[in-house]
């Protein structure tokens, strides 16, 4: 199954007659307030809003991750109260940028989830489309699935520095963090060493849609990023690298993702840090 669909996809499916997909809105914006206004202005008709801060992120520990995992019964509850069932065609959609709904389809699959994908865009695509908003809140019957973690491998502090020994580890933030030249949110700059610069806003184009899944592989192949390698992904704090490990699924590459990322490798400073334009 391709992990994205179209604004025509999703209109041709909901348009089809049979059973309607479940619909996720998971707009957010990141440091700012929720977007759960925008939702009750105006949604795709039919979805349900969640809350990225509030139901689809664990409670901050120790380990410093910004954006720690959801408890799995936690994020049960959420997707339950969302009426999302086992058997569902889930498609989960945001305000563009892609980055909730990558972390949504991630967090679906890792607990088991056999049909998820993201709309292509979001809402800006979907109203470019001809797609009409909603204002109405739907009554959804409370749905059925249970979380099952580890339906998709997940990495560790430990496993993401082996990776980057033995395979591919990629640095999904902005290149400038990567060579440690800003760091606006977390207490060290650099990046892992060994990790691959590979920006998550090189993975769209100009109106925020995937770039085709023929130059999305080109690019990841460059890197050594194929099919058949040992691929892994991390960002600042497990969000927009939930975007990559999705642009590299639409260009046909497995990749795990390190969910604790750049905010829970420099919470411990005995951990190394490399620093400008190359591996390290």
């Amino acid at each position: 199954m391709n992990p994205i669909i179209s604004a025509r996809e999703l209109a041709e499916l909901l348009g089809a007659g049979e059973r309607s997909p479940r619909l996720l809105d998971v707009r957010w914006r990141s440091g700012g307030p929720s977007c759960r206004p925008e939702y009750a202005a105006g949604h795709l008709p039919g979805a349900v809003y969640l809350d990225l801060e509030e139901e689809l992120t664990g409670p901050k520990g120790t380990t410093g991750c910004r954006h720690p995992l959801p408890d799995p019964a936690a994020f049960g509850a959420a997707m339950r109260r969302a009426g999302v069932r086992a058997d569902d065609d889930v498609i989960v959609y945001d305000g563009g940028q892609n980055w909730a709904a990558a972390r949504t389809w991630w967090l679906l699959r890792w607990t088991g989830h056999r049909s998820v994908r993201v709309l292509d865009g979001g809402v800006a695509a979907w109203t470019a489309a001809g797609g009409e908003l909603s204002d109405e809140v739907p009554e959804v019957a409370e749905g059925d699935f249970v979380p099952a973690p580890g339906a998709v491998p997940l990495l560790d502090a430990d496993g993401a520095a082996a990776l980057a020994r033995r395979g591919v580890l990629l640095d999904a933030r902005a290149a400038e963090r990567y060579r440690g030249e800003v760091e606006p949110l977390d207490p060290v700059a650099g990046h892992i060493p060994g990790a691959l610069s590979a920006p998550t806003t090189e993975n769209v184009d100009a109106d925020g849609l995937f770039r085709p899944a023929a130059e999305l592989a080109e690019r990841f192949s460059a890197l050594g990023a194929v099919p058949g390698a040992e691929v892994g992904v991390y960002c600042g704090s497990g969000v927009s690298g939930a975007h990559e490990v999705l642009a590299l699924a639409v260009a046909g590459v497995p990749a795990v993702l390190y969910a604790g990322s750049w905010s829970e490798w420099t919470a411990d400073p005995s951990r190394p840090v490399a620093t400008g334009a190359q591996p390290g």
